[in-house]
């Protein structure tokens, strides 16, 4: 599953070294050919030469070995299971299940992780027996076990360069416009998602310019709600490049009635209020495209996040700080607090630390490694495959990565701002996107449609198998007749578990919106 982005590049490379003209070796026009003959050439470091996203598996008959691959961000899922008859593999967990080799049985500290970061990190599932392959991972599978791991990092090694800020300009035009144009090498048609902000202008930027033909774009918006519209810049936007440009609107009655469909579409959850504009986004695109690029990724890439500018300060201890409490933490919900749920976020602050990375480095790394393919990837892959459409990274990309991680920190966060460089860039890219703007980040108003329903909703939560078996009921119907910022997280991650549960769990197939479908779980 993917789509390696060079595969033009390594056929001729191949053929060269086969002393044969181009294509006589191969045997199909796939862009995933290549990895093959890769793997007969230099063996099990065959996915070092791939520049793309992909989930790969390999039979090899005469090492009498399977090989499973994925590419470094994680953008594309693999799952896998060892049981006592069989080692069993899938880009889905629910593959899996289906097959009848692993039940659908929930471990009760993936769900505690769940419910209180909101995705599950490292190589956990909420399904008993079965793991992610790691982003990066080639895993070697013989006799029905995994005999040997092999990990191919997503960033580069090495301290900050030393770049003058004209010398990080050039790269970054370079390695940006060489991303976009390998990200859009398609047959299908292809667009963009628009949010208006920093990662999407600046490859609508890229596009424009790569293009003869109007981009397409796609842009989600919230109306008669309280949250910051990003429609009016987009559309802006859209308009000066000439894009062809689409406006989606994501209403309360989008909420309501899409919510069970999502929930039963990702079964390794993320529970990530952006998913709802996502998934009826692919809806709309789909209609038209069976590519789109995204901007996933800069804020990791190019050190976007607020937390990212704690790290410039004196008492800063390392890595992404665990939080103080989780989501669910304080409202006494649970009925048992599972021992060391904490324990893969601990094991998160040690991925990036390594020699020479500054503290801005590390909390970059340890997002890139956990939180951008346990969530984010995880959001966008499901919502998109979902509808038949195809979502492609260009900020995840290894030349990007090699450029925006390897900056010196100055030239990432800058009187108190992220991302210094690449709103710098599009400053002169694209002028009218205003990177140096005051902006508002992109929200969701998922805690207020939660809210003005909390009191039907929190009896029909309380009462679905999956939360009555590990919350006091009680407690839970009081907290959906609260608000506040913590209450509208911990009651949309109750909400979502719910209908993930009855998905996966108890095998009840959606028909209608949340409250059909809790009314009739709630009954049975």
């Amino acid at each position: 599953n993917g789509e390696i982005y060079n595969y033009v590049e390594l056929r001729q490379e191949l053929a060269d070294r086969a002393g044969t003209d181009n294509g006589a070796i191969f045997a199909t026009h796939s862009d995933g050919e290549p990895a093959l003959h890769l793997y007969r050439d230099v063996g099990l470091d065959f996915a070092q030469h791939l520049r793309g996203m992909y989930a790969i598996a390999i039979s090899d008959p005469a090492e009498e070995q399977l090989v499973l691959a994925r590419d470094p961000f994680g953008i594309k899922p693999l799952y896998y299971a060892e049981t006592d008859t069989a080692f069993v593999f899938a880009s889905e967990p629910q593959a899996l299940v289906r097959v009848g080799l692993v039940q659908a049985e929930v471990m009760s500290r993936a769900r505690k992780e769940l419910l209180e970061l909101q995705f599950n990190t490292g190589r956990k599932t909420l399904f008993k027996g079965v793991q992610r392959v790691l982003p990066g991972e080639t895993l070697v599978i013989r006799g029905g076990r995994v005999v040997e791991r092999r990990r191919r990092p997503a960033l580069p090694e090495g301290a900050p360069r030393d770049w003058s800020e004209d010398e990080a300009l050039r790269h970054l035009e370079t390695a940006l416009m060489d991303s976009v144009d390998v990200h859009q090498r398609s047959d299908v048609p292809y667009g963009l998602f628009l949010s208006g902000g920093i990662d999407s202008s600046a490859i609508l930027a890229c596009m424009a310019r790569l293009n003869d033909q109007p981009v397409r774009s796609f842009t989600a918006g919230f109306p008669g709600t309280g949250v910051f519209d990003e429609r009016d810049r987009a559309r802006k936007l859209a308009k000066l490049v000439g894009a062809e440009h689409t406006e989606v609107e994501v209403t309360r009655d989008d909420f309501w009635g899409l919510l069970p469909e999502i929930a039963a579409a990702v079964d390794d959850p993320a529970a990530d209020y952006a998913i709802v504009p996502t998934y009826k986004l692919a809806a709309i695109a789909s209609k038209e495209l069976k590519v789109v690029l995204c901007g996933e990724g800069g804020d990791e890439i190019f050190a976007g996040y607020g937390r990212y500018r704690s790290t410039l300060r004196p008492w800063w201890l390392g890595g992404r700080a665990l939080r103080a409490r989780g989501i669910l933490d304080g409202f006494g919900l649970l009925r048992e607090e599972p021992r060391g749920w904490r324990d893969g976020i601990v094991a998160a602050q040690s991925l990036g630390a390594e020699k020479g990375r500054t503290r801005l480095q590390i909390a970059q790394a340890v997002d890139v490694a956990d939180w951008l393919p346990n969530d984010l990837l995880i959001k966008l892959d499901r919502c998109l495959m979902a509808h038949g459409l195809e979502g492609r990274t260009p900020f995840l990309d290894p030349r990007v990565a090699d450029v925006g991680f390897r900056l010196s920190d100055g030239l990432k966060i800058r009187n108190g701002r992220g991302k210094y460089l690449l709103r710098r860039w599009l400053q002169t890219a694209l002028p009218e996107a205003e990177p140096f703007a005051k902006k508002r980040g992109f929200t969701v108003p998922v805690a207020e449609w939660i809210r003005e329903e909390g009191a039907r909703l929190g009896p029909l939560v309380a009462a679905q198998s999956g939360i009555a078996e590990v919350c006091y009921p009680d407690r839970v119907r009081a907290l959906f007749r609260k608000s506040g910022k913590r209450v509208g997280l911990a009651t949309w991650n109750l909400l979502f578990y719910a209908l993930w549960h009855q998905a996966h769990v108890v095998g009840r197939i959606h028909e209608g919106g949340v409250f059909e479908a809790l009314d009739r779980a709630a009954s049975s």
